[in-house]
């Protein structure tokens, strides 16, 4: 296996940083890991170096202003999540497309890695969507744990913080990481409606439905973010594609738990073997 890195210019014409994990042989197949928010790539290196270790180019990204994506400072940068739908993913896929030419594409997105399928202008060439642990987001919906908390979070944390520091710290307050301001504040309008993202912006719904390749999402019983009801809302938006729905229990995967963020590390590999390797088109099966 080999690890490189890279920068891809964007329509936009900033840089995401990019991590490719390759097999010894020729690909079966290119695996996407598009990553939750605030979730660095590097968080992902253990499932990517898996899939490569099963014959499959693996690429990992941090969104701008994310991870290694940071130009000078997060307060500086320009970023939400639409402009990483309308710029940082479409450049991604265009990388993984020349990567490894007329094998299958296949996406990996977790948490608002899933929403990116519905909310890109342009999806062609994606063959296969997995989600994980992919909701809605809308914050009366959450898991009892979040939901208990998470209106504090919308109505008074965000509102108090993020004009003074110009971003989310959530590095010095340990609630998720540092994000754009541009980011927490679209987040926030979006968590606050019942319909997410489609009841907030004009079209997203249109954008939704033009996604028409198979989807494949998993959902943990322990996800103390993303409630079942969550995770169907979000998929019920995918309404051009009929989208496999798979709920996980940690003993399903031998271990005492799951959560929401986590699953990509080794120590889960049992869901990686189980469940994503199956889902995975290729384009020569064993």
């Amino acid at each position: 296996m080999s690890v490189s890195e890279h920068a891809v210019l964007t329509p936009a014409g900033h840089h995401i940083a990019v991590r490719t994990y390759e097999p010894n042989s020729t690909p079966r197949a290119v695996v996407v890991v598009a990553g939750a928010i605030g979730v660095a790539q590097s968080h992902y290196a253990d499932f990517a170096g898996w899939l490569a270790e099963q014959g499959y180019a693996a690429i990992t990204f941090d969104y701008e202003g994310i991870g290694d994506s940071i130009a000078n400072h997060v307060r500086y940068s320009k970023s939400d999540i639409l402009s990483w739908a309308n710029h940082d993913c479409p450049a991604l896929l265009g990388f993984a497309r020349d990567l490894v030419p007329g094998v299958p594409l296949n996406w990996v997105g977790h948490s608002v890695g899933g929403h990116m399928l519905g909310m890109m202008k342009d999806t062609r060439g994606i063959d296969k969507a997995i989600t994980v642990a992919s909701g809605s987001g809308y914050w009366r919906e959450n898991s009892p744990p979040t939901k208990r908390v998470v209106w504090a979070l919308w109505y008074l944390l965000v509102p108090m913080v993020v004009p003074v520091f110009g971003y989310f710290p959530g590095d010095k307050i340990n609630i998720i990481s540092d994000l754009p301001k541009g980011v927490i504040w679209q987040w926030r309008k979006w968590c606050l409606n019942s319909d997410y993202a489609v009841g907030v912006e004009p079209g997203m719904q249109q954008r939704f439905d033009e996604a028409n390749f198979p989807i494949t999402g998993f959902s943990f019983s322990d996800d103390e973010m993303m409630s079942q009801t969550n995770v169907d809302r979000l998929h019920g938006y995918f309404r051009g594609t009929d989208p496999k729905m798979v709920r996980v229990l940690p003993v399903d995967i031998d271990a005492a738990r799951i959560g929401h963020i986590g699953w990509h590390k080794s120590r889960h590999q049992a869901f990686w073997e189980r469940f994503i390797h199956p889902e995975i088109v290729i384009s020569n099966p064993i």
